[in-house]
């Protein structure tokens, strides 16, 4: 199947236009990476403890922000997670402590930052443990057990608990909804020790900064190592000059991907970089198959200039590249635009590199081919990407 029959379209006339569209691009990308938003390290990359929050209504940002500044904690990242309906919120905190005291420390912070109003003396069943909840029906016995207290109020904490967490996603809204689960005498218990916040931590997760670090060094030298092994493989199987080529054209892409990050300040994840190495392989793909039908017309075309072959290679696969681009492109937006907030970063990664990529084999690897070789030339030293000399 084709789109297009004997087309012919002059690329490389338009190569000023897409060096100034790269520039563009690839200078704000560097300088928000220097001077704006640096590059925006997940919490797997740069460390600290992430705190998942439920509200019972749609969370107001800026009064959580302004909640969390209040506390002191001045650097929390706060963005919405899942879906709308769940009402959820992310919040991001500098601690890199490991400890399970740490874990308990971000969560109190959190708590402490978002409570308002506490009742005096009573604690949040909405965020109170089985345990706080069992030590206090024992010391209460509304339901008379006698010597098996602490097995009986142990099953019945943890009842209310499973509920909450799992039935009602982790925040009640009524002490009443806790009549269908335990005990009438259990639940007017709690009335007088507990009351009900409008949230609930539903989990904490900490990350260290040795961890990230390590995740760091690892990423930059997958990516070094995939470079460097695309530049050897392209210089066997072509010229140097194609390996060069395509190094720097997968390099632009990198630098562009990792720049729309920054740009939109968007975290850079494990999955975000699985992602990017995806992108370096997809993009030397789109590269080679315009590099294998220049070499191919190099040997049909022996008196035509280097800038003729090129432009009839690129006008040749331009049908097979919009058809494979754009299938794979359709595909990665369903799944940015549907795939939820766990697949946002990768899946954007995706629709950007897969549209740079596409862009780069065209206007950035053919013409820096057309460009040594034409160096070359005006040096008076052979030409190393046709065996023929240009006309």
């Amino acid at each position: 199947m084709e789109f297009f029959h004997d087309v012919n379209i002059d690329f490389l006339s338009k190569k000023w236009y897409f060096l100034a569209f790269s520039l563009i691009f690839s200078t704000a990308g560097v300088c928000s990476m220097l001077f704006w938003h640096h590059i925006p390290w997940g919490i797997d990359f740069r460390g600290g403890t992430l705190v998942y929050v439920k509200f019972s209504h749609t969370p107001n940002d800026n009064a959580v922000r302004s909640a969390m500044d209040h506390a002191g904690l001045k650097d929390a990242k706060i963005q919405r997670f899942g879906a709308i309906s769940n009402n959820e919120v992310l919040v991001d905190l500098d601690v890199r402590e490991t400890s399970q005291a740490a874990l308990d420390q971000g969560k109190t912070r959190i708590i402490n930052a978002l409570e308002r109003d506490t009742p005096a003396g009573k604690v949040d069943l909405n965020n109170a443990s089985s345990l706080t909840i069992k030590n206090y029906l024992i010391d209460k016995d509304p339901l008379r057990t006698g010597t098996d207290a602490d097995q009986k109020y142990g099953t019945v904490a943890q009842q209310i608990v499973d509920y909450r967490d799992k039935t009602e996603g982790g925040v009640l809204s009524s002490m009443d909804q806790l009549k269908s689960v335990v005990s009438p005498d259990a639940v007017a218990s709690l009335n007088d020790g507990f009351f009900l916040s409008d949230f609930g931590v539903r989990n904490v997760e900490i990350v260290g900064p040795e961890v990230g670090a390590q995740l760091q060094r690892q990423a930059a030298l997958a990516t070094i190592y995939s470079l460097a092994g695309m530049l050897v493989y392209l210089g066997f199987r072509f010229e140097w000059i194609y390996g060069v080529a395509a190094v720097i054209t997968v390099f632009h892409d990198t630098l562009i991907t990792v720049g729309a990050f920054s740009l939109t300040n968007t975290p850079i994840s494990l999955t975000v970089i699985a992602a990017i190495l995806t992108l370096i392989g997809y993009s030397n793909n789109d590269t080679i198959v315009v590099f294998d039908r220049i070499r191919e017309n190099i040997k049909l075309m022996r008196r035509e200039k280097l800038s003729v072959i090129v432009n009839r290679a690129i006008n040749q696969t331009l049908s097979r590249t919009i058809l494979t681009a754009g299938l794979t492109f359709l595909t990665v937006l369903a799944l940015y635009l549907f795939g939820g907030e766990v697949l946002h970063g990768f899946s954007l990664a995706l629709v950007i590199g897969i549209l740079i990529g596409t862009y780069s084999s065209i206007a950035i690897a053919a013409p820096i081919l057309v460009a040594y070789q034409d160096w070359r030339i005006s040096k008076g030293k052979r030409p190393v990407a046709m065996p023929a000399k240009a006309k």
